[in-house]
């Protein structure tokens, strides 16, 4: 088993000290899948800090955020570092998608 693997826990803490946007990419290289990671930081964290009852979620009455990207972020990861569209409080704050 590489070394890697072995202490995945300290090896992540060191990839997750760089920027924000390396993160998803140090997480994935550390062995979790991508959709694990998307629901690590919508659901998971939501119950976490006991908020499922208002984040984590696109459902009613529940404060959403939303992002979009040009391909698919359970493919690859870093799709979520390259975010093409923004809407926060229902308003869209970020438009880079092409139009049709």
């Amino acid at each position: 088993m590489p070394s890697d693997q072995t202490c995945a826990g300290s090896t992540l803490a060191k990839r997750a000290a760089k920027p924000a946007p390396y993160v998803f990419a140090a997480v994935r290289q550390s062995g979790m899948p991508p959709l694990d990671i998307i629901r690590g930081v919508t659901t998971d964290a939501a119950e976490l800090l006991g908020w499922q009852d208002r984040l984590g979620a696109i459902e009613p009455g529940k404060f959403a955020d939303l992002v979009a990207v040009a391909g698919d972020p359970v493919a690859d990861i870093g799709e979520l570092e390259r975010v093409r569209f923004v809407m926060k409080d229902g308003r869209v704050v970020r438009n880079d998608l092409p139009l049709h």
